[in-house]
């Protein structure tokens, strides 16, 4: 992994960070219209301290039913209050009749937490990916910096967005996820056994899509050293903003250049894997040349292909929604913003801190 640049100078010089974990709360955003009959019991869940896989056991084990019935839409932090929702198959259409605050009692330690916040019947199962958005609200402890800079670049970054870069997690620990997806296409094997496609789907799909984050963090990082990051070219490839449609422009005019500013659209970067790249020109020569350039990429990029991966489109830009800011204290800094599904908090705070001041923690 390289280092990724950043078209703003941090004004923080430094910050302590998660050193509780009321200092990062994540709110799941999930709209849908429960139709309260089915056999899916939809559960939405406050935890404290909890990953989302562990929790995703202890509901299978009070409900006695296989983890594959268990369904929840993205990974949470562990280290981190976390709101998000599960879904349990229950055939019999009835809910575990011991109380779900009893069961965990005697599971947790004492800086562990779970409750049970709202619930529903619905028809079908929670699918990954199913949420909107998550609901950021991160405290910066002992900050260092002028407050009036700081203040300043959070102006800018309400107006201007982030590089959408992949955020560390997404490589996993020392980019521990990249190392198995390397293993994975030299010789079809994690941790020196043969994959069984079935069974190690889980473990394929998180190195697959570690490897193609890197490459996209790769293409926006070059554009971001170029300087256009957020600059149409003939040849890009346009994104509607809250959406998967994409569009090629056949010319840049000042609609589209308004319709940028506005954030209604984004310009995108390849997400690689088989077929024909969506952007021509310049564009596409400079996706192509941040492979071409490196021997990992290269290897990577061919590994998606074999694995069927196809050419897909990811923004270039992030932008936070409802991005708002208050000092608790002289040197306690509250940020609270949404961001869109796939997008990283950390993404965000590395634009604002100075690097380094910012501990990292495994899932």
């Amino acid at each position: 992994m390289l280092p990724l640049p950043s078209p703003y100078t941090p004004t923080i010089e430094s910050a302590l960070y998660k050193q509780q974990p009321s200092d990062f709360v994540v709110n799941e955003q999930l709209t849908i219209a429960f139709s309260e009959t089915g056999e899916h019991l939809w559960l939405n869940l406050q935890k404290t301290g909890l990953n989302t896989n562990f929790v995703a056991k202890l509901l299978a084990q009070w409900a006695h039913i296989p983890i594959k019935d268990v369904g929840f839409s993205g990974l949470k932090d562990r280290h981190a209050v976390t709101t998000q929702w599960f879904s349990l198959r229950l055939p019999q259409k009835q809910a575990p009749q011991l109380d779900f605050a009893d069961f965990v009692a005697d599971k947790l330690a004492t800086n562990e937490h779970i409750q049970i916040q709202d619930q529903h019947w619905h028809h079908k199962k929670l699918g990954r990916g199913s949420h909107q958005a998550n609901q950021f609200i991160i405290t910066l402890q002992e900050v260092i910096g002028n407050r009036a800079d700081i203040g300043h670049q959070l102006a800018l970054i309400q107006t201007q967005g982030v590089p959408n870069y992949f955020g560390e997690q997404r490589f996993g620990h020392a980019a521990n996820n990249l190392t198995a997806a390397i293993e994975l296409f030299e010789h079809q094997t994690l941790n020196g056994k043969k994959i069984h496609r079935k069974y190690d789907q889980d473990k394929i799909s998180l190195y697959l899509s570690a490897a193609r984050s890197e490459i996209f963090n790769a293409i926006l990082a070059k554009r971001v050293t170029v300087g256009n990051w957020q600059t149409p070219k003939l040849g890009d490839v346009m994104n509607l903003a809250g959406s998967n449609s994409i569009f090629v422009p056949d010319h840049i005019d000042d609609t589209l250049l308004q319709r940028l500013a506005a954030g209604d659209i984004h310009l995108t970067g390849a997400m690689w894997g088989e077929g024909d790249l969506k952007s021509f020109g310049d564009i596409a020569a400079l996706e192509r040349q941040v492979i071409a350039d490196n021997p990992a990429y290269q290897q990577l990029a061919a590994g998606l292909i074999a694995f069927g991966l196809k050419q897909q489109r990811r923004p270039l830009r992030l932008l936070a929604k409802q991005l708002a800011w208050h000092w608790q204290d002289e040197h306690t800094l509250v940020l609270d913003f949404i961001l869109p599904r796939g997008s990283f908090a950390t993404t965000l705070l590395a634009s604002l801190i100075a690097p380094t001041t910012l501990p990292q923690y495994p899932q």
